[in-house]
């Protein structure tokens, strides 16, 4: 086989920054439309209490006191790195434009946040906001990360997604018109979908205008309906070396323009039922290292 060059983010970020650049999690207090009524009240059924935002920040923290915090948290790894600041639980543009405003710029105004990473659903994004977001990414760069999860209608209907798959299309469009990357989340293992429908929504995403990619092992997390089906048989969780081996077929087809923002992911172990094997951080990253990214 060929060589095949991929761009991971560390390298990236080196390269663009020139310096450790790591990700501190935030939470601003969002709730999602998913949740409150607007489309659904149960959420997506893989979707944690905490909005999947488990590793983020104190909400009743100020911005400027959870990127303090989080700071301290690398502090012994590294002491002159730099750090994006990332909307992570819930729905990050789903507030009030002003608050949003408030919120955004306390990130970005704070002299050791280089960008800011926003976490958010297709649906969420009404021009006002893409305004303000516009209006920030001339300032320092901004990322618009989107939980699309998957292209496929069966799938998505499974997972209560809650849109259709064109208005993650214009959601792109409109950011890229806006020059501001987009980072399109994907999960691998699916209940029903096979290594070829996999790999479609890999391509897709590749081909969308996303700038970057994260790949998420499926999880079954405490409280979650989607532990409801694992604890009653319907879903079947990849065991370790199947989620290796489809993983190197997905690193295979993403061109080197397209960052990869993730290969794996380990949901917090307080409420993680499955699967086990992910809690092994350090184990199934060697694997990566070793059987996925040696191409």
């Amino acid at each position: 086989m060929d060589s095949h060059r991929i761009t991971l983010l560390n390298d990236y970020l080196r390269g663009k920054f020139g310096c450790k650049v790591y990700k501190i999690a935030l939470n601003g207090g969002f709730t999602c439309p998913n949740r409150d009524g607007r489309i659904s009240t149960g959420g997506c059924i893989f979707c944690s209490e905490g909005g999947s935002g488990e590793f983020a920040g104190e909400p009743s923290l100020s911005v400027t006191d959870q990127i303090e915090q989080g700071k301290k948290r690398v502090s012994a790894k590294e002491k002159d790195g730099k750090y994006i600041a990332y909307f992570q639980a819930y729905t990050g543009t789903y507030a009030p434009v002003e608050r949003l405003r408030n919120l955004y710029y306390e990130a970005i105004g704070h002299p050791d946040i280089v960008a800011i990473s926003v976490g958010t659903r297709p649906d969420c994004l009404p021009d006002e906001v893409m305004q303000l977001l516009s209006e920030l990414n001339h300032i320092k760069p901004v990322w618009v990360e989107l939980g699309l999860q998957t292209i496929h209608e069966k799938s998505a209907a499974y997972i209560r997604r809650g849109y259709d798959l064109s208005v993650y299309d214009r959601a792109v469009e409109k950011l890229r018109e806006q020059s501001i990357e987009v980072i399109s989340h994907m999960i691998i293992g699916l209940p029903g979908e096979d290594i070829s429908d996999i790999l479609a929504t890999v391509a897709y995403i590749c081909d969308s205008g996303a700038t970057g990619i994260k790949l998420q092992l499926l999880h079954v997390l405490k409280g979650t309906d989607l532990e409801k089906e694992y604890n009653e048989g319907k879903v079947r969780i990849l065991t370790e070396d199947e989620y290796i081996g489809i993983l190197r077929k997905c690193v295979e087809i993403i061109p080197e323009n397209v960052i990869i923002h993730r290969l794996t992911g380990d949901g917090d172990k307080r409420i993680l039922i499955a699967p086990q094997w992910s809690g092994n951080k350090k184990r199934v990253w060697n694997r990566i290292r070793n059987e996925v990214l040696i191409l």
